[in-house]
């Protein structure tokens, strides 16, 4: 499938999920995704009609890039020389005006490039400047490894953040619409602070200052 339609069936919740996967991706009839869902075929077409549904109020899915598009490369370049700089404004720049920050499992979830700067500002009020990005990708989008500074030196792993990108940004708080090149801009940050994530990565958990440059 489009990347566009796995980015937006994000937005679904995991059993209107299957259910449009089995139905209309894998062909099986109503009755035996009831019998592989352990459910009933009113049921069944109930959540294909809601899935339908949510995924038309997402708007278009034509809008969200491809990873390796050089536009996405190019915001999510500067996203990190932002970020590793600590400067929380160039960051706000490079988000829509509606962009989603989350940390699943934690109940952390923020919308609006306002809030959304606001609570990377609080990050580097508590932990410091001075981060260091390696970019990676992640279930094909575009991705980041954030690793924090330490206070004796060097940096340890944080977080994954995984991004969404569109290719038609909107404007910031603030009505700036900044310089992002090709007019992408982050839409979502999914952030993952869990180690077995990493472990899927093969993440180093710490960095020495040999192991990085800095941003420029």
């Amino acid at each position: 499938m489009r990347l566009a339609l796995v980015a937006a069936m994000q937005y679904l919740p995991p059993r209107q999920r299957a259910v449009l996967v089995l139905r209309e991706v894998l062909q099986f009839s109503a009755a035996e995704v009831a019998n592989q869902l352990g459910t009933t075929v009113p049921a069944v077409n109930s959540g294909l009609q809601r899935a339908r549904a949510a995924l038309a109020e997402v708007g278009d899915t034509g809008e969200i890039t491809e990873p390796d598009d050089p536009g996405v490369r190019a915001v999510i370049g500067r996203y990190v020389r932002a970020f590793e700089a600590a400067d929380v404004p160039a960051l706000v720049q490079l988000l829509t005006a509606d962009a989603v920050l989350e940390m699943p499992p934690v109940p952390l979830w923020y919308r609006g490039s306002r809030d959304y700067g606001l609570f990377i500002r609080r990050v580097f009020e508590m932990r410091g400047p001075g981060w260091v990005m390696r970019p990676l990708t992640a279930s094909g989008q575009p991705a980041l490894a954030a690793y924090a500074p330490e206070p004796g030196g060097g940096h340890r792993l944080h977080t994954l953040q995984v991004f969404t990108v569109t290719s038609t940004g909107s404007t910031g708080t603030g009505g700036s619409t900044g310089s992002t090149g090709s007019g992408g801009r982050v839409a979502r940050n999914v952030v993952f602070a869990d180690p077995r994530v990493f472990e899927a990565f093969a993440l180093p958990g710490q960095l020495s200052p040999g192991d990085f440059r800095p941003a420029r």
